[in-house]
């Protein structure tokens, strides 16, 4: 596997750059935000790859870091998702931030990434949960750390009990901001919102 390239950056597109070494361009396809951060043509680049390789092409894919290259790895092995997909899904936010919403259950931001509908949103959050590492990220806007923990454990727990992702967002989504950090009061108070539906 090609593990990083790094050279002379020669192009720059929308999706995709070309870096030079040893005589060699490598067009590297990447996410937006990290295309927009490898500087000035000529500059030298540097970016951690994956080798893709199908029956009828070998595409290499860049990051800015191995904990970003691994996230992509992560999405490529969830039904439905590929490349493409996966390099949206970046694009639509770091990679905490990504990590968090699929730890969450948060739908509707998985569902604003370019080309994922909310059914494989959803499906990225029954295939991951519990499968990323959550611990010391930053919560999402005005949610401490502590709050996203317990809301990560309460829709894994929706979810076993037959509600969907979506279902067991909307009803995190509406619970008090006083709500208590105890697992079964916030249960409590998510099944108090689906009975008053």
């Amino acid at each position: 596997m090609i593990a990083s390239v790094r050279g002379t950056l020669m192009a720059i597109a929308a999706d995709h750059a070309v870096i030079e070494t040893g005589g060699i361009g490598w067009m590297i396809y990447a996410p937006r935000q990290v295309l927009a951060a490898l500087g000035a043509i000529g500059s030298e680049a540097r970016l951690f790859t994956y080798l893709l390789v199908r029956e009828d092409s070998l595409t290499l894919y860049g990051f800015e870091s191995v904990e970003q290259r691994q996230l992509f790895e992560t999405l490529l092995g969830v039904t439905g998702v590929g490349p493409q997909a996966a390099l949206n899904l970046l694009s639509s936010g770091t990679t905490d931030e990504l990590r968090l919403a699929i730890a969450t259950g948060d739908v509707a931001r998985l569902a604003r990434a370019p080309r994922i509908g909310k059914k494989l949103a959803e499906r990225l959050v029954l295939e991951l949960k519990g499968k990323l590492d959550i611990k010391g990220l930053p919560a999402a806007p005005g949610v401490s750390p502590a709050v996203a923990a317990a809301n990560a454990d309460l829709s894994e727990m929706l979810v076993s009990l037959g509600f969907s992702s979506a279902e067991a967002a909307t009803a995190i989504a509406a619970l008090p901001p006083d709500a208590p950090l105890d697992l079964e009061e916030r249960l409590r108070l998510a099944l108090r919102y689906f009975g008053a539906q």
